[in-house]
């Protein structure tokens, strides 16, 4: 598979979907170009014929089965060709390493409602629909292939057509990038200031937000893509860079802990708004409870810090965690002196003078960055 299962379900955003969406991304991953199994489809189809294909060699997929033979033989490519001369379907193991079964009549539940009219794709989405493995139709007449888990339905899109709406969305990516680097160092020079209102804040996450859901977009063409996405990718990856970790830091920075709400939740709430809600001021700052006590997107809010103090060099998580204890809000960490710096466990003299110079830096570029920009 292209991506294991726990790197789909933290990669960028928490929006790859629920469980069936992630799970037809990962039986996506396994066909994507560049993949055996993708490989042995490909010759089936460009062989004229058609095959019904079940990734999964469970008590359940074999319970359905009727006639047929027992091969239980290592997958290849050209293996797969060959037994799709049969007519009847062909049982894979689950990780697709292994040809269980050939030649396989399915028997499916006759009332799981299907609405496809061919006899192999009708069988295909009740196999899928009932029971919880991949099926794979290549269609002989239509020259297509389509791939059926739980509810849905997909058809592989050419390569060429993948890459292009990559492209396109990676071009749109860039403009949204820049725009919240714009906005990002403009929220930086503001907290230096002790300036920053629930505006600038929501104005940040939105962004942010945006350029994630675009990025999700084109990883999802990249599963598909497989190794033929990989220029694509490696420019994903730099526009990418940090953005996710400053939008966890940056909520971090002004939302509201309790009881019943942490940051995990805070992540979730932003993930699950639509767009329209995202681009609502009022409802993002309410759902992600970023002010208790204020309400007017004018108010003025105070950094904890974390995003800021993220940026100086050699300093860890833990001891950024220590820091913000220690001095509570922004304000104080750069009010505060080497020495008193220095209190706070894991931070020697050394570092502390680092520490200072870092921020004093990064304050003195703030401030002129947005005096160029205004």
């Amino acid at each position: 598979m292209y991506l294991p299962d726990s790197e789909l379900d933290r990669k960028y955003t928490t929006q790859m979907g629920h469980t069936s969406e992630r799970a037809l991304l990962r039986v996506l991953a396994q066909i994507a170009p560049g993949t055996p199994l993708r490989e042995g489809l490909d010759r089936v189809l460009q062989s004229g014929r058609g095959g019904l294909i079940v990734v999964g060699d469970s008590p359940e997929v074999l319970n359905i089965c009727s006639g047929g033979f027992l091969l239980d033989s290592a997958f290849t490519p050209q293996r797969l060709a060959e037994v799709a001369k049969m007519d009847g379907a062909i049982i894979l193991a689950p990780d697709a390493s292994r040809i269980a079964r050939a030649n396989v009549h399915l028997v499916p539940n006759p009332n799981v409602p299907t609405s496809e009219t061919g006899t192999r794709h009708r069988t295909a989405e009740r196999v899928a629909r009932s029971l919880d493995v991949a099926v794979v139709a290549v269609s002989q007449s239509r020259k297509e292939i389509q791939v059926y888990i739980s509810e849905d339905r997909h058809s592989l899109e050419p390569v060429s057509r993948l890459l292009e709406r990559s492209n396109q969305a990676i071009q749109t990516l860039e403009r949204y990038r820049s725009r919240l680097g714009s906005v990002s160092a403009n929220l930086s020079a503001l907290e230096v200031e002790n300036l920053v209102t629930l505006r600038d804040v929501v104005e940040v996450l939105q962004r942010t937000e945006m350029v994630a859901r675009i990025a999700n977009e084109i990883e999802l063409n990249l599963v598909e893509l497989g190794s033929d996405g990989r220029l694509v990718r490696l420019q994903l990856e730099e526009l990418m860079g940090g953005v996710i970790d400053d939008r966890r830091l940056l909520i971090r920075d002004y939302f509201t802990e309790d009881a019943g709400f942490h940051i995990e939740q805070a992540m979730d709430a932003l993930a699950e708004l639509s767009d329209d809600a995202l681009f609502n001021e009022e409802v993002l700052a309410k759902t992600l409870h970023l002010s208790a006590s204020v309400t007017d997107l004018d108010g003025s809010l105070e950094s904890r810090g974390y995003r800021l103090l993220s940026k100086v060099p050699r300093l860890t998580p833990m001891m950024v965690d220590d820091i913000v204890e220690r001095f509570e809000n922004l304000d104080a960490v750069l009010g505060a002196t080497a020495a008193e710096l220095q209190e706070v466990e894991g931070i020697d003299p050394f570092r502390a003078r680092s520490v200072k110079e870092s921020l004093t830096q990064l304050v003195e570029t703030s401030i002129l960055d947005r005096l160029q920009r205004s």
